[in-house]
């Protein structure tokens, strides 16, 4: 075996996120491909490059080493390739095509609405969008030149890692997160739950949405609580909502269904900051004002944060 940069940007990634589950979502292989892979670096170098527990994963002093080595020629080849790809779409899009990243949030379809009816009037191209999970990644491709702007979110507590370069403006200062509940469990006749009233439910969180678990969980402990928790997406999540399985945090801009109900939780003991990340300020104000409407026309089509802005 000889040790290749595909085997350096595995032990970065594992660096980067503290965790083999969430490095192996980020390179696009399974958890027990990307535990083989390691173990097999590490046989090959002679010793533990990370220690593994409850908390995660941190480098042993001869990871640290091996890493500080490694970081550098990873971003070298990141670099070039960002650059060859730069240089390609470069030549085969629109110069004006707008290339915008977001996390989930229902306010986008009404920015992409007003985004486009923009460029219809002036005849140029229809903007492009990238989905992500993960808020770094987005700035991460806005840094590298990938995207133009990037919509993400900052869960209080994990402050996000801003590349150098970047310029962000504030679209919510603290969105509260609220709760989604099957429609007949207990708590939903509420109109405000207390994570006490949710102390014996089943709560799954996405641990690769940057900041998510780690704010779930502080609220729980705060509030006494040693919670279950099982880990999936939100699709699955929705489903497992809807027949009593779990609870789980979601948008306050989230709408009920008939076998779900969204509600506020007492005292707001997780909130959000809403950012807009580009290199430029002229970037920034490209899409900005359209992004806080289509905000806005979210809150009020959903009547839980409708009631709680004190909107009619």
């Amino acid at each position: 075996m000889e040790l290749e940069v595909r085997h350096l940007r595995v032990l970065c990634a594992i660096e980067d996120t503290g965790s083999l589950h969430k490095a192996a979502r980020a390179l696009g292989m399974s958890q027990p491909s990307l535990t083989t892979q390691l173990r097999r670096i590490e046989t090959w170098l002679g010793g533990r490059l990370f220690t593994r527990g409850r908390t995660g994963c941190r480098p042993t002093p001869l990871g640290h080493v091996l890493l500080a080595r490694a970081r550098p020629l990873v971003d070298g080849m990141r670099a070039l390739v960002d650059e060859t790809r730069a240089a390609a779409a470069a030549t085969a899009e629109p110069e004006d095509r707008l290339r915008i990243g977001s996390t989930a949030s229902r306010a986008l379809p009404g920015w992409l609405r007003r985004l486009r009816a923009g460029v219809a009037e002036r005849g140029g191209a229809e903007p492009t969008l990238r989905m992500d999970v993960s808020s770094h990644a987005l700035l991460r491709q806005v840094a590298d030149g990938r995207l133009d702007v990037a919509f993400v979110h900052e869960v209080e507590g994990s402050p996000l890692r801003m590349p150098p370069g970047l310029v962000c403006r504030v679209l919510v200062e603290r969105e509260p997160q609220f709760v989604s509940l099957a429609a007949d469990h207990p708590a939903a006749r509420r109109r405000v739950v207390r994570l006490a009233d949710l102390a014996r439910d089943r709560w799954m969180v996405d641990p690769t949405v940057d900041g998510e678990w780690d704010g779930l969980l502080r609220a729980l402990r705060a509030a006494g609580i040693a919670p279950r928790i099982l880990h999936g997406d939100y699709l699955t999540a929705a489903s497992l909502v809807a027949t009593g399985e779990v609870v789980t945090l979601c948008q306050p801009t989230s709408r009920p269904r008939p076998d779900m109900a969204v509600r506020p939780l007492d005292g707001d003991p997780v909130g959000v900051r809403l950012l807009l990340a580009a290199r430029t300020e002229a970037a920034l104000d490209a899409v900005h004002d359209e992004l806080r409407a289509a905000y806005r026309e979210a809150a009020r089509q959903a009547p839980a944060y409708r009631r709680r802005l004190g909107e009619p």
